[in-house]
């Protein structure tokens, strides 16, 4: 349905996303200068001076636990994440789980565990948001009248693309540039101010962005109403290279699954440096964490084949998908919760 991957194909994009790595200090992780040099790569969602302002006492903190030397490298957007990985100029990095899965695909990355952002609930949700009183619905959204702006995530956002996506688009047949008067991508930040001061009619955010928002920005975030929910979707995860040295591996693992639970003023600090992430804590993880979004990517990828209406492409998505159905359905217990079922078969 949505072109996402086509995007992350064109040569233009990936030199630019090359080009981007290279522009500045604070956007070219160095290579490590010995095993106790860390690089960890954060996304800069919002903007770098507030993501910094959250991360830093997280970085200081694990410095201090572990002897590491921990140097941020906040890249201002996915596919930078995945390249930093994928050359070696990060070793560990906050992956939201599509850009994880391809991190893990493309980049040597390794699940080292998950986020929680509600208590024991490692999961959020992907929304649409429109302006409060501009009497918006979702009904209005699915006319496809060609009436709305509408705004998108990045192209390997799982909440801002990949969720909307395979949840509500796919399912209804719905390709959104023909659908709306425009579409625009842009950061969830952006799109949230665009919908509040009126440039967008609707577009899609999460759950977590919502909290942020409503804590950083609460006049804006009164403006903004959510009329779209999306099934839990995995929350995000901490990556770390495959060829990381065991030992140095080890003494992250236990600094982030044991963050948050310190006894006395210390366990207070931790829990204060979560709580401006919007964090509960973390938990202990592997690569099988992202196979709800394996089967998202596949109910895409065949809606995307369907909507060609090319018969090879739609015959090797189906391929894909059931193959993926069927080994998740190996995987999970009799009475394990499940993702709910995708509706990418349907014509």
């Amino acid at each position: 349905m949505i072109a996402r991957r086509s995007i992350a194909r064109r040569p233009i994009a990936v030199a630019l996303a090359a080009l981007g790595l290279m522009a500045s200090a604070c956007s070219k992780p160095a290579a490590p200068a010995t095993d106790q040099t860390i690089t960890f790569s954060v996304l800069s969602a919002e903007d770098q001076q507030s993501m910094s302002k959250w991360w830093q006492p997280l970085f200081d903190d694990m410095g201090k636990a572990t002897g590491l030397t921990i140097k941020p490298f906040y890249a201002s957007n996915y596919t930078s994440l995945v390249e930093a990985m994928r050359f070696k100029q990060t070793q560990v990095g906050w992956f939201s789980a599509l850009p994880a899965l391809e991190a893990v695909n493309r980049a040597d990355g390794q699940v080292l565990g998950r986020i929680l952002t509600n208590g024991s609930t490692g999961s959020y949700n992907s929304v649409l948001i429109t302006k409060k009183g501009s009497g918006i619905t979702l009904d209005d959204v699915l006319k496809c009248g060609k009436k709305l702006n509408f705004g998108l995530g990045d192209a390997k956002s799982t909440s801002g693309t990949l969720a909307p996506t395979a949840y509500l688009f796919t399912p209804k047949n719905i390709e959104p540039a023909n659908c709306f008067k425009t579409v625009r991508t842009a950061s969830h930040q952006s799109n949230f101010f665009s919908v509040a001061n009126g440039l967008l009619d609707v577009s899609t955010n999460n759950t977590v962005g919502m909290m942020f928002y409503a804590r950083e920005n609460t006049a804006a975030a009164s403006k903004v109403q959510v009329i779209w929910t999306s099934p839990d979707l995995p929350e995000s995860a901490i990556l770390v290279r495959k060829d990381m040295d065991p030992a140095t591996r080890e003494k992250i693992r236990a600094f982030f699954l044991s963050y948050g639970h310190a006894p006395g003023a210390e366990g207070d600090h931790q829990r204060e440096v979560l709580k401006g992430l919007t964090y509960t804590g973390f938990l202990a993880a592997d690569n099988s964490y992202l196979d709800p979004i394996r089967q998202m990517q596949a109910a895409s990828d065949l809606g995307e084949a369907k909507h060609s209406g090319n018969a090879q492409k739609i015959a090797e998505a189906q391929k894909t998908f059931d193959a993926i159905e069927a080994e998740m359905a190996v995987k999970t217990p009799a009475n394990a919760p499940v993702t709910p079922a995708l509706p990418a078969k349907a014509p």
